[in-house]
C-alpha cells in the first residue's frame, strides 16, 4: 500500500515540523491517519483506535446510536468469534483494554507488552472494522445497555451531570444523554445499528495513535495490513444551539442524604486562543486540594467533601462547570460560597504567585501523566483527531508559561455573568427553596 511520508513535530517547535520527533504523523491513503511515540526502553505498548462519530451525529429517536455501536463490536469479531475470545485475546497477554463513547468520537484502546504488537492491532482492528453485528447479540446488549442507564441514573453523583447538560443545551444532541434512554436504546433496530457502523466506522474515518518502544514505520505498517481501507462518511452534526445557557436553573427532587449541585456557565470552544488561560483559570478556581474552591468550601466552611470544577469542550462550544456534594440543609450556603469565588476571581487581579502555583500543578500534571504509554496514545489521538494541530508537551508547557495574571482575570470577567449562569440540583425538595434568586453573582 503507498503511503505518505511520516511527518515529525520537535519539542518546542511546529507540531508538523521535523527533526528530533516526539511523535511521527502518516495519513495513510484511503485509510486511517497514524501518529505515534516512541517511548524508548518502555515493555508496554498502548494503542488507540479513534472514530470521528459521536452521539452529536443521532436523531432524538435514535439517541444511544453511537454508545450501543461501541458495546456491541465486542461481542465478536470475524477473527474473534464471541466476546470471552475478545477479552481473553487481550487479557491472556497480561493486557487490558475498552472504549468510550463522546459527543464527538468514540474510542477504542488496548495496552499489552510491546512484544504483542501484532495482536494489539489485529484485535483493535477487529473490533472497528470487522465486528459480526450478530442480532441474537444485538438483543443481549441492548438489555446490558438499559442496565447500565439505570445504574447510572441511581447514582445523583454522577447523573447530576447529565440533568446540567440538559439545563444548558436543552433538547440538543449535546444536552442528550450519551447511552440514550430506556426507550431509544430499546426501539434501536438490528438495521439502525448496522447502518451507523457502515456509515461512520470505514477506515478512511479513523485516527489510530500508539505509544510504546516501537518504530513508527512498524506502527504505520501493523495500521495498514489490520485497518486496510475504505471510506467514511458520517453526518454532520447541528451547530451548537444559541444562545447558552437554555435553562437558568432544572431541579430533580430526590430524598437523598446528600443534595448534588453542578453550576455551569459558558467558556470556549475547542483550539480557541484562550484555552491555556482558562486552564489556569480553572486551576486556581478548583483543581486540587489547594485550589480556591477546596481550600474555602471544603477546608474553611466545611461544606462538602468533594468540590471541584472541570472544563469540557466540543468544536463550537465549551462549558466550565463546578460539582460539590452537600448536606441538603447546606445546598444554599455551599451555593453562595462557590459563587463568591466566581466573583472573586472577576473583580480582583490573582497574584503572581498563584498563577505560578498553578501552572507548575498543570504542567507537572502533564508531564507525569504523558510517561505511561496509555496517557500519551490518548493526549496524541485526541488532538489528531479532534484538534487543529498535535501539541508537543514542550509546547503546552510553553503555552502555559505565556499566561498572566492580567489575561485570567479578564478572562474571568469576560465569562463570569449573572446571565451566563446555570445550574443543576439533585435533591430532597426542602433543600432547593429559592435557589433561583440566590443563582447570582455577589
Amino acid at each position: 500500500m503507498a503511503q505518505i511520508a511520516p511527518e515529525a513535530a520537535r519539542p518546542g517547535g511546529d507540531a508538523r515540523a521535523a527533526s528530533a520527533p516526539m511523535f511521527e504523523r502518516t495519513a495513510l491513503p484511503g485509510g486511517p491517519r497514524v501518529i505515534s511515540a516512541r517511548l524508548p526502553g518502555t515493555r508496554s505498548l498502548s494503542v488507540a483506535a479513534y472514530v470521528l462519530v459521536g452521539s452529536r451525529q443521532e436523531s432524538r429517536e435514535k439517541a444511544g446510536l453511537a454508545h450501543f455501536m461501541e458495546h456491541i463490536t465486542f461481542r465478536g469479531t470475524a477473527g474473534y468469534a464471541t466476546s470471552r475470545e475478545v477479552s481473553e485475546a487481550i487479557e491472556g497477554v497480561g493486557g487490558t483494554s475498552n472504549a468510550a463513547t463522546d459527543r464527538e468520537s468514540t474510542v477504542y484502546w488496548t495496552r499489552l507488552p510491546v512484544r504483542e504488537a501484532e495482536r494489539a492491532f489485529s484485535v483493535l482492528a477487529d473490533l472497528v472494522v470487522r465486528p459480526r453485528l450478530r442480532s441474537e447479540d444485538i438483543a443481549r446488549e441492548r438489555d446490558i445497555i438499559v442496565e447500565e442507564i439505570r445504574s447510572y441514573r441511581d447514582d445523583p453523583g454522577q447523573f447530576v451531570f447529565n440533568v446540567f447538560d440538559t439545563a444548558f443545551y436543552g433538547d440538543d444532541p449535546l444536552g442528550w444523554e450519551i447511552a440514550g434512554t430506556e426507550e431509544t436504546v430499546t426501539a434501536l433496530t438490528d438495521d439502525d445499528i448496522r447502518a451507523f457502523w457502515a456509515a461512520g466506522y470505514g477506515p478512511g474515518n479513523l485516527v489510530i495513535a500508539a505509544a510504546g518502544d516501537l518504530p513508527h514505520e512498524r506502527v504505520v505498517e501493523l495500521a495498514a495490513r489490520s485497518f486496510g481501507t475504505g471510506a467514511g462518511a458520517p453526518g454532520p452534526w447541528q451547530p451548537a444551539p444559541a444562545p447558552l445557557p437554555r435553562q437558568r436553573i432544572l431541579i430533580e427532587h430526590r430524598n437523598t442524604a446528600q443534595a448534588h449541585l453542578c453550576l455551569g456557565l459558558p467558556a470556549l470552544p475547542r483550539d480557541h486562543p484562550d484555552q491555556w488561560t482558562l486552564e489556569l483559570l480553572n486551576a486556581v478556581l478548583g483543581e486540587g486540594t489547594s485550589s480556591r474552591l477546596f481550600l474555602a468550601v471544603r477546608e474553611e466552611a466545611g461544606l462538602a467533601y468533594d468540590v471541584h470544577s472541570f472544563q469540557s469542550d466540543y468544536a463550537d462550544a465549551g462549558t466550565l462547570q463546578v460539582y460539590a456534594g452537600v448536606d441538603p440543609d447546606d445546598l444554599s450556603r455551599a451555593l453562595g460560597a462557590i459563587l463568591l469565588e466566581l466573583a472573586r476571581l472577576r473583580d480582583e487581579p490573582v497574584p503572581q504567585s498563584e498563577i505560578d502555583k498553578a501552572r507548575n500543578y498543570v504542567t507537572g500534571r502533564l508531564e507525569l501523566r504523558l510517561e505511561e504509554s496509555r496517557n500519551m496514545a490518548s493526549w496524541l489521538g485526541a488532538q489528531e483527531a479532534l484538534h487543529a494541530r498535535v501539541l508537543t508537551v514542550e509546547d503546552a508547557i510553553a503555552a502555559l508559561g505565556a499566561v498572566t495574571p492580567a489575561a485570567v482575570t479578564e478572562l474571568a470577567g469576560r465569562l463570569f455573568r449573572d446571565d451566563a449562569l446555570s445550574l443543576a440540583v439533585i435533591g430532597p425538595r426542602r433543600a432547593t427553596r429559592g435557589l433561583a434568586k440566590a443563582l447570582r453573582l455577589p
